[in-house]
């Protein structure tokens, strides 16, 4: 009787994809790119430096966005550049803000330590809430975590296109209040090297020191 029980149970639960995969297609597309890179990587190995975590995978690709003069950036622009994109908005109430400052926390930590390699990072916060997040609006939230953050919006076609190429999931849910609304959006910080190819995904979740480990590992 309770082995029956217990097959009563088990199967709505059983099948957790299934349900996810209805809700957040995007999402879970990321995810298979991400995890597939890293069953890429890794063979043949040892006693040698290791692949990055993300080679071979298919992320990232060219887009052109707004900076906070209003002027168009393409991706491309940075070509021969390390590249960190975080994607967000400003109006989120928690998580971006401390991802971004643990971003910029382990940057400028990076940066002191090596200056020349530094100089040669590009970290942009990106929008992924157009609507609201104007050029000027994408600007001061960028400045307040220093000079070297690029913050980029764009219309809704441009926004979408950069999210797509970096498997960026983000959909639009409504607020506490009337006429309110929030973000929903996959959390990732993507560090690029300079032929603009994915290497790792950087801990913005952990703290600045742990984004620091990582770019002295992969930026050298």
């Amino acid at each position: 009787m309770k082995r029956s029980a217990m097959h009563a149970v088990l199967p709505p639960s059983a099948q957790p994809a299934k349900r996810i995969k209805r809700v957040f297609p995007p999402l879970l597309a990321a995810t298979a790119l991400i995890v597939g890179s890293l069953g890429l990587t890794g063979c043949g190995q040892a006693g040698g430096r290791a692949d990055p975590p993300l080679a071979g995978s298919q992320l990232g690709g060219d887009f052109t966005l707004i900076d906070k003069a209003g002027k168009p950036v393409r991706y491309a622009d940075f070509a021969g550049k390390w590249r960190i994109l975080y994607f967000g908005y400003t109006f989120c109430p928690d998580v971006c803000p401390l991802d971004v400052q643990h971003l910029m926390q382990g940057y400028h930590a990076y940066a002191r330590a090596h200056h020349d390699l530094g100089a040669r990072i590009v970290p942009m916060f990106i929008s992924i809430d157009p609507q609201r997040d104007t050029p000027q609006a994408m600007g001061q939230f960028a400045a307040a975590f220093g000079p070297e953050l690029i913050g980029l919006t764009g219309s809704p076609a441009q926004v979408a296109g950069a999210a797509k190429a970096f498997a960026v999931y983000y959909q639009k849910r409504p607020g506490a209040n009337a006429g309110t609304y929030l973000m929903d959006h996959s959390r990732a910080a993507y560090l690029m090297d300079p032929g603009g190819k994915p290497v790792a995904l950087l801990p913005v979740d952990q703290s600045g020191p742990a984004v620091a480990a990582e770019l002295e590992k992969w930026v050298h």
